[in-house]
């Protein structure tokens, strides 16, 4: 449970977890850590002070040079020193989330730098810290992803990530990505996803629901599996070369913590992981710092 020196909340607290749940207010900190080793971990209990995605992005700094990658209709910051990526322009925004029967107010007036294929070497300037929500996991090529947005930063620049936990959300049944596939489709120069990944996405897939995936309700993994695979069969044979948006990773904090590890010791990897704040209790994602070394 070491961790490095951080201006960051440490990712854990002993005052912050019987702060945050009063019935290990008795607990000695010997007791307390065999207990959070135990069985406090695996139960979701939240053992550090961020109390919400809001409180997590708001680390950023209001006074930072910031990039949010993907911010869509609902855009995580906001002010003068923001700037916006996305694949789409604003008007493009606005008819694809009319178009899913989303809310449209928070689409941001202006997107500064689009590139249709997800491609951040088109931007230009260089920011303190670069913040994406359930981006990371979209991209075909990690390593190259992550070489772009530390090319991006300035020295000792921040990436706050927001990342599905594999385990609560509609990933439940895939496993987590081994660091040998992130390195594959590094040597591919992957820029599609694989066709494995549409059909996974499209038909192996399970609710999305936090609180139930707690509660240990994942749902029929073979519900509709038959109609769901031609239909992804269909989608690929229709879509030609044109890219098809799915989950190109699956992540717990764990297995996301191994992979960049992995990665930096190949030389693969511009970030150091400072801090790793995982997933709790009937929630679906984690949240992680990464700063450019």
């Amino acid at each position: 449970m070491h961790e490095p020196a951080s201006p960051y909340p440490s990712s854990f607290d002993l005052d912050a977890l019987r702060a945050n749940h009063p019935d290990l207010a008795g607990f000695d900190d010997t007791a307390l850590i065999a207990h959070f080793r135990r069985t406090g971990h695996t139960e979701g209990r939240r053992a550090f002070r961020i109390g919400d995605r809001d409180a997590f992005v708001a680390l950023v700094g209001a006074d930072a040079r910031a990039l949010e990658i993907g911010p869509f209709q609902m855009p995580m910051l906001s002010g003068p020193n923001v700037r916006y990526f996305d694949v789409l322009d604003r008007d493009g925004l606005v008819d694809r989330a009319t178009s899913l029967g989303l809310d449209t107010a928070r689409i941001p007036e202006q997107i500064h730098v689009v590139s249709p294929i997800g491609d951040l070497g088109v931007v230009t300037e260089r920011f303190d810290a670069v913040l994406s929500s359930h981006c990371i996991e979209h991209q075909p090529d990690l390593v190259r992803h992550l070489r772009q947005v530390a090319d991006l930063l300035a020295e000792g620049g921040r990436y706050f990530v927001l990342v599905p936990d594999q385990r609560y959300c509609f990933d439940h049944f895939l496993p987590p990505s081994p660091t040998a596939a992130v390195v594959e489709a590094h040597l591919e120069a992957r820029t599609r996803h694989t066709k494995r990944a549409v059909i996974e996405h499209r038909a192996h897939t399970a609710h999305n629901d936090a609180g139930r995936h707690w509660a240990g309700d994942h749902g029929d993994p073979g519900e509709n599996r038959t109609a769901r695979l031609r239909a992804a069969i269909d989608e690929l044979d229709h879509a030609g070369d044109a890219y098809i948006d799915v989950h190109a990773w699956q992540f717990t904090p764990d297995s996301f913590a191994t992979v960049l590890a992995d990665l930096a010791d190949l030389g693969l990897n511009p970030f150091d992981l400072e801090r790793l704040y995982p997933t709790t209790s009937n929630h679906f994602e984690f949240w992680a710092i990464l700063r450019k070394r």
